[in-house]
């Protein structure tokens, strides 16, 4: 297999002459993120302990009434720790340990929001379709053991914090969700949010494990704004994202596990079109790496069984409201991507765009309702 390329930003860099660089990239980000400088504590955590760092800064007009919305946000990307064939104990323990190693480093770079991948705690299993040992890592969302260390390390940090876990309800028949747990900064835990749309796409068959999430479009008000989490497939779905704004969140956070054979195209497009729709801010997380198992599997395609699920590709960006997105962090190594933004610029593109204004949603609502409903004929106009 070809060695995968780190990164399209430094293969435009390295390519594209000097004197036309900036406007391709102005052309595929939109307006430039400006690079934003953190104290060497960031950088020397980082290669101390080999993970990238990349930080950016994403203004708004000045104002004359309102003062600046300054918030900035973390997004971790990594690999696994450990072999899957480790003790899942272990496994999930070196996870916590190298997560702490970044989040120490996103708290000297001032971050007041941090967002984990998908399931950090384990292996993306789930193509296996085996039961055990992978149900043994799913966790209480109230206080298993990795929202109280979570719980920890937001008050130690004065950090919100996303934990996007495999959770065991009790109070549900011991069933099984993809949950992402929020965390004041207080230490209190706010929530949790569940994964609304389970995929069915070859080896992403993850209704074998989980079901549909019954928390619908929550949004939760922090101290630095208010926030919600779209997990992983609900990308594909533009409702999904829709109500998520009209329930008025500013940042809305995308923790996934995709893979470059399947997605990766539609990768730098799906968060970046969400903002823009929506008028919010929004945080694509993807893990990376390439995780083998000690059994192979099929896809279901026709094609010879495998024991990995492909490269997953990293390349976690944050993108605006309008329209500019930050460049990504690398597709091969874990990485810190910080963004500093100021949430009027909302406010602004809502009174520049007038999405909200013009949108006709008692129209949608009506039609949608009629959809939805047996007997429902597609409004189609024929030629007689």
């Amino acid at each position: 297999m070809a060695e995968e390329i780190e990164s399209l930003e430094k293969v435009l860099e390295e390519h594209i002459p000097q004197e036309k660089l900036s406007e391709v990239k102005r052309i595929l980000f939109g307006s430039r993120a400006l690079d934003l400088e953190l104290p060497s504590e960031v950088t020397d955590l980082a290669s101390k302990h080999d993970f990238e760092v990349k930080a950016f800064k994403m203004g708004a007009a000045d104002e004359q009434l309102r003062p600046p919305r300054i918030v900035r946000v973390g997004l971790v990307q990594n690999k696994i720790v450990l072999p899957t064939s480790a003790p899942i104990q272990e496994q999930r323990d070196a996870l916590h340990q190298r997560i702490g190693q970044i989040v120490e480093a996103a708290y000297h770079a001032n971050v007041n929001i941090i967002c984990f991948q998908e399931t950090w705690t384990i292996p993306f299993a789930f193509c296996t379709r085996e039961k055990l040992p992978w149900c043994e890592m799913a966790e209480s969302a109230e206080d298993g053991p990795t929202v109280v260390l979570c719980q920890e390390w937001a008050k130690k940090y004065n950090m919100v914090i996303i934990s996007p876990i495999l959770e065991r309800d009790s109070s549900r028949g011991d069933i099984l969700q993809n949950t992402a747990v929020v965390i004041s900064n207080t230490g209190n835990v706010l929530g949790k949010s569940s994964k609304n749309h389970i995929p069915r796409v070859g080896d992403f068959n993850e209704s074998t494990y989980y079901i549909e999430g019954n928390t619908g479009h929550r949004v939760f008000e922090t101290q630095f704004g208010r926030i919600a989490i779209n997990i992983c497939y609900g990308r594909h779905h533009p409702l999904n994202w829709h109500m998520f704004g009209m329930n008025g969140a500013e940042i809305v956070f995308n923790p996934s596990a995709t893979v470059g054979a399947l997605s990766e195209p539609m990768w730098p497009i799906e968060a970046r079109n969400a903002a823009i729709a929506n008028t919010y801010f929004t945080a694509a997380i993807n893990r990376v790496g390439t995780e083998h198992f000690d059994h192979e599997f099929t896809s279901g395609d026709g094609k010879p069984a495998h024991k990995d699920f492909g490269h997953f590709y990293g390349s976690s960006y944050m993108a605006a409201p309008d329209g500019s997105r930050t460049p990504g962090l690398s597709r091969t190594r874990d990485g810190l991507l910080v963004t500093e933004m100021n949430l009027n610029l909302i406010r602004q593109i809502k009174d520049k765009w007038c999405f909200q204004m013009t949108g006709r949603y008692e129209m949608y609502a009506k039609e949608l309702t009629e959809a939805a409903s047996p007997g429902f004929k597609p409004n189609i106009i024929k030629e007689n």
